[in-house]
């Protein structure tokens, strides 16, 4: 089997490049920094460092010239820091939209066998229901910039979705809510990891809002899992979420049991100077990984063992 991994020195799919090498299966990793690729995967077996900027053809000379019948795509590319949804939307938009026309359209002409889109569970807007399945949609304000990064996954969606039908691509997204474990950079700005940096150093944990926000989270081992499962099963056209619903907790209860682990770590409310940060709307969203577990799979780590894993790569080094 051979795979195709873009975005692969991200989080996700610096985890799936290894993953898959680890299985034995050959993997072309795409990445916009070639050198920070051929660093990360530099001796692993299987593993071919191609140079791709999504948001371009890709050049199919690049690849094996054998069959791509059976040849799985992954396509994990964008923008992933909230920061940058706000500051850029413009490049937020295109990268996602255009990297994944481009991917699809690479599919398409090469026959690949299959795709696999990473959309976001932001798609969702703020649904009323709970739990929320693959077809609760709720409000999303297409006028607000930071819609830049959900908006453009929605469409990312519906082109996986329309290839699908008009040119028989077998496209299939998956659907992921926060994601994390080993793998994550030291100053990642992200909540979560902002959170376990201040728990390592013994800092208190500050909340630039009232936390009321509820999520599930997902580790990334199972993550991987949830993906390959969906290279192998997933339907073409079709959605499915991926998180761990015993996860399901708000910013302020993640916070607390993560300072009272690790003390002598607080948490500190400060509202002060969170507007322009990139934060989401306030939600509460518990996915229901229903449709998923219906192929197999289930998450199998815990927030907090998520966390301990974590932290202690980083104490690693």
């Amino acid at each position: 089997m051979t795979y195709i991994v873009t975005g692969s020195t991200g989080l996700i799919g610096t985890a799936l490049v290894k993953a898959i090498a680890a299985n034995g299966d050959a993997v072309v990793a795409a990445a916009r920094n070639v050198e920070k690729a051929r660093r990360l995967f530099g001796g692993l077996e299987g593993v071919q460092v191609v140079g791709w900027d999504v948001a371009r053809p890709f050049d199919q000379s690049l690849l094996p010239h054998a069959s791509l019948s059976s040849c799985r795509l992954i396509h994990a590319a964008a923008e992933t820091a909230s920061r940058g949804f706000v500051e850029r939307p413009v490049e937020t938009i295109a990268t996602i939209v255009d990297g994944t026309r481009n991917v699809l359209e690479l599919a398409r002409t090469a026959r690949i066998g299959k795709v696999v889109f990473l959309s976001t569970m932001e798609v969702y807007g703020a649904p009323t229901s709970d739990p929320v399945a693959e077809g609760d949609f709720g409000v999303l304000d297409p006028a607000a910039v930071r819609s830049s990064y959900p908006e453009a996954k929605r469409l990312a969606e519906n082109l996986c979705a329309a290839y699908a039908k008009e040119f028989g691509v077998n496209a299939t997204i998956a659907r992921l809510t926060q994601t994390f474990g080993p793998g994550v950079a030291r100053g990642d700005t992200r909540v979560f990891a902002q959170f376990a940096e201040a728990a390592l150093e013994g800092r208190d944990i500050v909340l630039h809002t009232e936390g009321r926000t509820a999520r599930c989270y997902c580790y990334i081992d199972d993550a991987v899992s949830a993906i390959l499962t969906l290279a192998a099963k997933g339907a073409p056209g079709e959605a499915y979420n991926v998180a761990n619903p015993a996860t399901f907790c708000t910013i302020r209860e993640m916070a607390d049991m993560l300072a009272a682990a690790h003390p002598p770590t607080r948490v500190v409310v400060d509202l002060a100077g969170a507007e322009g940060r990139g934060y989401a709307p306030e939600f509460r969203m518990r996915l229901s990984t229903a449709k998923l577990e219906a192929l197999g799979w289930k998450p199998r780590t815990g927030l907090l063992e998520a966390y301990d894993n974590l932290i202690a790569s980083w104490r690693e080094g």
